[in-house]
């Protein structure tokens, strides 16, 4: 019965943990202060630009996923569900966004459970496969990414196609090459994003460097049982710290940055479905 409650409290207890540690970092820190003070509003809008071209990207995951389930959604429809389901799962318990999708779909489409959760397997193998990429980057030269990208999906390409099949559920995996281009997609406006919180506190920030800390930050992912991996994002960058040779300064005043920055395009989805009354399309 423990066992049960142990998760959520665990996942709050981070929280809770990790936002005090923010507010007392920010309130010892006059650096920070001035820093956030004074990001240019030009910097703040390319930031929540790119921030909507990733619910984009995440649109056209949600669409080429369920294509390998052999149902197709119009392009508004996973828009919607994609704007629910990021407030969902910032603000929920949990990560509750994808348990959202699925219920959604299950209801509204019938679709297969398992087929759905083998299709979402095949993402999080394009996202945990360019993440590592680019947290090697520094080694690989951040050139060759788009090369290393593209062997990693033609390898897939190259399985026995049937075998695949049989293995995920019997997924109808000829559209693979459309979920490993949205997901590199969202994976480089990521970087993009990152890249431009970092040049605005570290000016001489490289390319390679944006690359490489991305990498980590996404693979935080993985292993988070937070809202945006609260403290799960920071502790992987600060370990990771002699790849990206950032200091925890720089890392703690980017994130805050960047959670704001999220806060603000959760608050613009929330009018978004609100204004078309997403909840009665989606019921």
């Amino acid at each position: 019965m423990l066992r049960k409650y142990l998760r959520p409290i665990a996942a709050v207890a981070i929280l809770i943990i990790t936002v005090a540690g923010f507010i007392y970092y920010f309130a010892t820190h006059q650096n920070v202060r001035t820093q956030l003070a004074n990001t240019p509003l030009s910097t703040l809008i390319i930031i929540f630009v790119l921030y909507l071209g990733t619910m984009i990207a995440l649109a056209l995951i949600l669409m080429a996923t369920l294509r390998l389930c052999k149902l197709r959604i119009k392009p508004a429809e996973s828009t919607l569900v994609t704007a629910y389901s990021a407030v969902i799962n910032f603000f929920g318990p949990l990560q509750s966004g994808p348990a959202f999708r699925a219920v959604y779909l299950k209801k509204k489409y019938d679709l297969n459970l398992k087929k759905y959760a083998a299709a979402t397997l095949v993402y999080y193998f394009f996202f945990g496969a360019f993440s590592v990429l680019f947290l090697l980057s520094g080694v690989l030269k951040w050139w060759l990414l788009p090369l290393g990208a593209l062997a990693i999906a033609f390898t897939l390409g190259l399985r026995q196609v049937d075998q695949v099949k049989n293995r995920l559920a019997g997924l109808d995996l000829r559209g693979w090459y459309l979920l490993a281009l949205a997901t590199f997609l969202q994976v480089s406006l990521v970087a993009a994003i990152y890249y431009t919180e970092l040049h605005s506190v570290m000016p001489h920030v490289s390319f390679s460097q944006a690359l490489i800390y991305t990498g980590a930050a996404n693979l935080a992912m993985f292993v988070s049982i937070t809202p945006g991996a609260i403290g799960f994002r920071e502790s992987f960058l600060v370990f990771s710290r002699d790849l990206h040779h950032i200091s925890n300064n720089v890392i703690v005043t980017v994130n805050i940055l960047d959670r704001a920055m999220y806060i603000v395009l959760l608050a613009v989805l929330g009018l978004f479905i609100f204004a078309t009354h997403a909840r009665n399309q989606l019921k």
